[in-house]
Order: C-alpha cells, then structure tokens, then sequence
C-alpha cells in the first residue's frame, strides 16, 4: 500500500480501479494521509465521519454491473471476503494471488529471523498446558484439526518469539491443532537444535512455513476443519474445504486462543509490573534530560531527540529488547495526528511553549509497556488548560471504575470520553486496547471504545487506558496508563471487578485546573503520585529522588 500510494499508515484498505483509486483510514490517520496522498490522485475516505462512502458503496457506483473485483486471497479473512462479497452483489468478488509480485520489481523479500523460546520463569505455563487449555476450549467431541494462522496466538500457544516483523516479536508461522500434537509451520533455518528439542519435548513438530495449506488441503477429510472466520485467510479457508473436508467456525470471537491469551497468568502479570518498573525509571531520566535542556536551559531539542534519548536510556537496562511500537514524539500542531513519528532526518525544534506529547512503549524480556504522557512546555491557554484536565479526568474515571462481572468495554468508554464530550469535544480512537505479554502492544480480543464488543472484561486481561483531545494544527493531548482488570468484592448482586494502574509514571500536574479536576479525582492523583514515588525512589541517585519529589507532590 504504501509503495502503491506513499501513505505508510498502519491501517488502511487502498482500491483501485482503471479510473480512479481511494483509501480508506482511520482519524489516527486523516491528516497524515491527506499529506501523503497530495498530487497522487488518490482520493481520502475517512471512516466513521459522516457522508464518507462504504468501499462496497463506492465500487458499486463506479463500476458497471458484471464487473469483477479482486482481492488478494492471503490478506483477506474469510469473514471479510464473505461480508464484501455479500455487499458488492451484482458485483463479483474473485480471489486473486498477489499482483505486487509482477507489478513491483524491487519489492523487498519476506525474510525470517531467530526463534527464540520464552522459558516457564517468563511464559509461566508449559507449551503441553497450554494445547490441554485450548483442546478444552474448542470443545469438540469428533476428530479435528484447529487452524491457526495469527503469528501472536501461535508465539503465545508454543512459547516462542521472534523478530520477522518491526516491533512486535513474532516470527512468520502457522499452526495446525489436533487432540494428539501441535504442528508448526515455520522457517525451520531459524530454529536452532536446542529450540527444536524444546518443542519437541512439549509436543510440538515442526514444517516447513510454505507447506501449511498444502498440509490442510490434503489431511484427512474426515477430521472437520476449525478455525476462526476473522483470523484465516480465504486462501486457506478453500484450501480447508479441498478435498470435501467439513469447516466450522471456531465459536469465539477472535479465536479460542486470543481469548485464552488476553487473561494473563501471575507470571506474566509481575513480568508486567517488571517492566513499568523498569521503563519508568527510563522516562523519569528523559524528563529530567527533557527539564535540563529544554524547559530550564538554553539547548535546542527535536522531538526525534527526546525519542532516542529515551530508547538510550531504555537500552541501559539488560532485559531491554526493542521498542514496542514506533516511538511517538510531537511538539504543538504534530501532537495532534494520533500516530505521528519523527526521523531523525524529519523532526521539529521543539519549543517553549503549548505541549509536547510522547508515546512509546519498550519490550522487555518479562513485559511490554505503552505509556503516553503530555509535556507543558510554557505559557498555556485556557482552552489548552481546560482540555488537558479533562483528559486526565477522563483517565482517572476510567481507572476507578468499579464493575459487575459480564461488563463489555463499551460500557464503560463513556467513563473516559465523557469529559471531554463536556466540552463538545471527541476523539475517534479507542480508549483502551489490549497489551500482549512480551508480544504485540496492541492484542484483542477486548477492547474499550464505543463500538459494540461483545467480549466482556474479565481479571487477568492489561489493557490502555489512553483518552484525548486533538486540535487540527494547534496541539494534541493524550495521558496513557496501563491497567490491569482484577477482582474487587463479591456481594448479595454478584462479584465486582475493578482496575489496577501497572503504569508508575508521574503525571505532569502544571497544566491541571484543580476545579475541573474535582475533589475525588485529585485525590486518585495523589495517591497515585504517592505510589509512583515509593515504587522508583529505590532505584535513583539522590538528584532524581529531589527531582521526583516535586513532580509527585501532592496538589490541593
């Protein structure tokens, strides 16, 4: 998509049509993709605004009835390809193999990197009690064979790790599930004998990645093919339904591994609690580096200068491994598109006055963190004032929301946007995302957004907490922790969950209008700050501790 339209988005559907062309994206994308896309021809769809077509609505009007269109067999999900099918009727909809491979010559080859293998000290469950739990939760008394084609749910189920695609930690794979064993389809060049044995004790064989649809294609009719609707390709969904084998779609949305993956084990959750540790203490050396040079000194700072330093400050640590996702660092009118990253060769000066907003999030050996915190840099507004506290509001709702059992996300979005929609206000992204386990920062299948969800909140699950406000071309705010669901009570109604903040990094309270903020929401604040200050002082040279006391003084 991008060498075809020059947007590099993370998420975005392109069409093309012998006369015209369009994407389709999301508001962490509107200004970016208006930027790439100028002098391209391409026309910008943006999803969820008013009068923005449907790409099937936008096709149909195009083309005339009897016109094909085709979609690569490898990136559509068989949910996907029925659905538009469906919605493009008298249009026909074919598969189609991959038409980059003649169109673009200099196209880069797919390439996999070294498996590593995450011992039960951090995985805190064997590869044998994981197939036990997910042969359970398939539930099927005939013979099968489960198919599982999300790099994530695999790295999860077989207890490795790799490094094949930028940030997350994953290595190209497929797996194919039966009541007997674990097949995994992979680079087998980048599994060491060591590894292989590993695998091997835990019952899982290993072949090669480019044999997994001929495996299902011609496996034994008589075993029924399951997997999820939205997680296989329309490829190898046809390939599963060769040789006149039965497919049924696995019953949970997201596949029975993600669900069984998005509730972590106490193994994982204190490898998480690690990890803030260890990443706090990196973004309070940045903040005082961030003081120092820019807020209290005479240096010029870009935003890419405050992004390494904190990747260098990361890398001090030996458990650090990469960073999480491409680092966000935006000064003024930048902070306003959600997803911005600078370059060092790309970035602005950073200046004394409005917000500076950073994002980023490292990986280490036990955990994945992803925090955003919102800099004053001088002289702020009213306007700027009002809508930083009403974000923080938004965070610190969110975070004390208590909750009975059976609750969706969806129902509790309104805790975090509600203050912000108080000033007529509104962010288009999801309030809260899941996090994987020294794997991708961003992992379902739960979610806190205002879309309907059917997939309920339950302990275990570490998801973002992260509302905002963005002003086109003057500023963004966004405050991000990272919470975590548990238990809270049982009572005469049921048992009751509630949230825990993972996240131990202070809070910048200078642009805070403690009359906005109200009585209940200070206080969360200071005993957060509280909290902050008793975790880290032990870990900092008296200079930080001074500098750490002020930042989490309380306020009144």
């Amino acid at each position: 998509m991008e060498w075809l339209s020059g947007f590099n988005g993370s998420a975005g559907t392109l069409v093309v049509t012998l006369k015209n062309a369009a994407l389709w994206t999301d508001s962490r994308y509107f200004v970016q993709a208006e930027n790439q896309l100028q002098g391209s021809g391409i026309e910008l769809k943006k999803l969820k605004i008013p009068g923005t077509e449907s790409i099937d609505k936008w096709l149909t009007d195009k083309l005339e009835k009897g016109s094909k269109v085709g979609v690569d067999a490898n990136l559509f999900s068989l949910a996907e390809f029925n659905s538009l099918k469906e919605q493009l009727f008298p249009l026909e909809l074919v598969m189609c193999g991959d038409p980059f491979e003649i169109v673009w010559k200099e196209r880069p080859s797919l390439y996999s990197k070294e498996i590593t293998y995450l011992d039960e000290e951090y995985s805190g469950e064997s590869i044998a009690s994981k197939h036990k739990r997910v042969l359970n939760a398939i539930d099927y008394k005939g013979d099968f064979i489960y198919l599982v084609s999300v790099c994530d749910d695999i790295a999860w189920l077989c207890n490795i790790r790799g490094s094949d695609i930028e940030f997350n930690p994953l290595a190209l794979s497929y797996v194919a599930i039966t009541k007997q064993s674990i097949t995994l389809f992979a680079k087998k060049s980048a599994i060491s004998a060591q590894i292989l044995e590993k695998l091997k004790s835990g019952g899982v064989r290993v072949e090669d990645y480019n044999g997994f649809t001929d495996f299902i294609s011609i496996y034994s009719k008589e075993s029924v093919r399951i997997a999820s609707r939205e997680k296989i390709s329309v490829k190898n969904a046809a390939a599963a339904q060769k040789n006149g084998a039965t497919f049924i779609a696995d019953r949970q949305r997201g596949g029975v591994i993600a669900n069984l993956k998005s509730i972590k084990n106490s193994t994982e959750i204190e490898g998480f609690k690690r990890a803030m540790l260890l990443d706090s203490i990196a973004w309070i050396k940045m903040w005082i580096f961030l003081d120092g040079n820019l807020i209290n000194g005479k240096s010029t700072l870009t935003e890419w200068d405050v992004a390494a330093k904190l990747i260098s400050f990361r890398s001090e640590c030996k458990d650090y491994i990469g960073e999480s996702f491409g680092p966000i660092s935006a000064f003024g009118k930048n902070g306003a598109l959600p997803h911005y990253e600078p370059s060092e060769r790309a970035s602005d000066i950073i200046g004394r006055e409005g917000f500076l907003l950073v994002d980023t999030g490292g990986q280490y050996t036990f955990g994945t963190t992803d925090t955003t915190r919102t800099f004053a840099l001088g002289n702020l507004t009213q306007e700027q004032k009002r809508d930083y506290t009403l974000v923080l509001k938004g965070m610190i709702n969110l975070s004390m929301a208590k909750f009975p059992k059976g609750t969706r996300g969806a129902s509790l979005d309104v805790l975090a946007r509600g203050p912000i929609c108080s000033a007529a206000k509104i962010y288009l992204h999801g309030t809260g995302h899941g996090i994987g386990h020294r794997l991708c920062v961003h992992e379902g299948p739960q979610s806190i957004r205002m879309e309907e969800n059917p997939v309920t909140l339950e302990p275990g699950m570490v998801i973002s907490n992260e509302p905002a406000v963005y002003e086109n071309g003057s500023y963004g705010i966004r405050i991000e922790n990272t919470i975590l669901c548990k238990e809270w009570t049982e009572s005469q109604y049921g048992t009751f969950y509630q949230f825990e903040t993972l996240t131990l990094i202070p809070i910048d309270t200078k642009p805070v209008d403690k009359e906005i903020l109200g009585k209940e929401a200070i206080e969360w604040l200071n005993e957060y700050h509280s909290t902050v200050y008793e975790k880290l002082a032990p870990y900092l040279s008296e200079p930080e501790k001074k500098w750490l006391a002020v930042k989490t003084a309380d306020i009144y």
